[in-house]
């Protein structure tokens, strides 16, 4: 089994590691100072959604995410001649860029290795600050695969960025900070990928708050622990692109899975829709700005997953905010679409001098944002003196928007409304296994 390439001998199928409580306060002591105690905030939108929410706001760190913790400890822990011959790792952004970091600041050598797809800012935030930076495969199973060859060839210490001992006791000292700043905490919810972040949580606050209740979220596309759970067993589930890339693994680790038994208490899945709705409502509402791994749970408050929280002093982990401006914008369109503040319709007016004006005065009277326009003549089927007119205009919501439809019924003939989804809930999301020992009915 050593000989085998993917073989690693910290992450062991045959012999997984339960996380450890005082480990993970070990760690604590030891990156204290070179880490961010991050806020534990009241968050404005708690009250709108009727519950007492706090916000762990992990995308202050200098990289931008969690992952420094686990990384810090990680690189602390090597023996000397580890740290001469220097880690590897292989990661799509977060755990490289910590890796990354950290191994600059305790001068020691570091390799990441990611995808040919990988995102050109993280890559070149990696090199920026010290790590060598290698390109290979089309996912992250080959980018392993790769780097565990380079780590055995060239003796290289390689840190798993979701299942490593080390990289989970880092992550848990976030539930012993939340359990410090908010001591009546009475429920964590935790985004949910390989694992690492959940596990490390758990371990730490069920120790210190035995009956704090700890939730997983993963979104629809990122579904490896649900199954896991589901069938007692790490199952793998292939993924592809997905808003929450931070979550985007493919097999839960194995320590990790073996720390969660009987320290989860509900896994929960939230549809994408969800998730870009939730980064839209946080950069209004609280003006942070976070990725989608970090905006999960949210989502799932949001999407009306946790009727059973209602009225309680929950935490909400914010674990990124790593995100491309591209996709930031395409997530608050998704969500103001999602919400009938972005609507696209067709109209069909007069050709005629006026006639686009007329249909302007109608938006300006009823205080309708016109973002874009676009005119089709050639398919406008009878009169050869009407034009249709493509429109994506901007709302108040869905009041405003049923004010728009209805003036357009009144003036135009002819219309299309792109079909829109009034008020439509967790269509699609689902509830993972409970595993409480004495469960709480989570149905409406």
């Amino acid at each position: 089994m050593a000989d085998n390439v993917e073989f690693d001998e910290w992450c062991d199928p045959a012999n997984p590691r339960k996380i450890k409580a005082e480990d993970i306060m070990a760690a604590a002591r030891r990156i204290v100072g070179s880490v961010l105690k991050t806020p534990c905030s009241k968050a404005n939108m708690g009250e709108r959604l009727g519950l007492e929410m706090y916000l762990k706001q992990e995308f202050l760190q200098y990289t931008g995410s969690f992952k420094e913790r686990g990384a810090r400890n990680a690189l602390m822990n090597l023996t000397d001649e580890q740290k001469k011959n220097g880690v590897i790792a292989a990661s799509t952004g977060n755990h490289g860029l910590a890796m990354s970091w950290h191994s600059a600041n305790l001068g020691v050598p570091c390799i990441i290795v990611m995808p040919k797809n990988a995102a050109i800012v993280k890559r070149a935030k990696c090199e920026t600050y010290g790590a060598k930076v290698l390109l290979h495969g089309v996912n992250m199973g080959e980018a392993k695969r790769f780097a565990m060859g380079i780590s055995k060839e060239k003796h290289m210490m390689y840190i798993n960025g979701y299942d490593h001992p080390n990289i989970v006791e880092g992550q848990g000292t976030i539930g012993l900070e939340i359990i410090e700043q908010i001591p009546e905490i009475e429920a964590i919810l935790v985004p949910v990928g390989g694992g690492s972040l959940c596990a490390g949580i758990a371990t730490a606050a069920k120790h210190l708050k035995p009956d704090v209740e700890i939730y997983g979220i993963c979104t629809d596309k990122c579904t490896t622990m649900v199954e896991s759970l589901k069938n007692n067993e790490r199952t793998a589930v292939p993924i592809d692109s997905t808003i929450a890339d931070g979550l985007s693994v493919p097999l839960i680790g194995v320590n990790t899975f073996h720390s969660l038994k009987g320290l989860l208490d509900k896994m929960v899945v939230v549809k994408e829709d969800w998730v870009a709705r939730a980064i839209m409502h946080i950069v209004e509402e609280e003006r942070f700005v976070v990725e989608g791994a970090g905006a999960v749970a949210i989502a799932a408050i949001m999407a009306g997953l946790f009727p059973n929280l209602k009225g309680k002093k929950v935490c909400c982990i914010l674990s990124g905010g790593n995100i491309d401006t591209s996709i930031l914008a395409r997530a608050l369109e998704r969500g103001m679409a999602a919400e009938g503040r972005l609507v696209k319709m067709k109209v069909t007016v007069s050709d005629r001098p006026g006639g686009l004006a007329e249909l302007c005065q109608m938006m300006t009277a009823l205080g309708v944002t016109v973002r874009d326009c676009v005119p089709e003549r050639a398919w406008v089927k009878g009169d050869v003196f009407s034009v249709a007119m493509k429109l994506i205009v901007e709302t108040r919501g869905w009041d405003h928007t049923k004010e728009l439809i209805e003036a357009t019924k009144k003036n135009y003939k002819e219309y299309y409304f792109h079909e829109m989804n009034e008020g439509e809930k967790a269509a699609g999301s689902r509830r993972g296994p409970c595993l409480a020992p004495h469960p709480v009915c989570m149905q409406k």
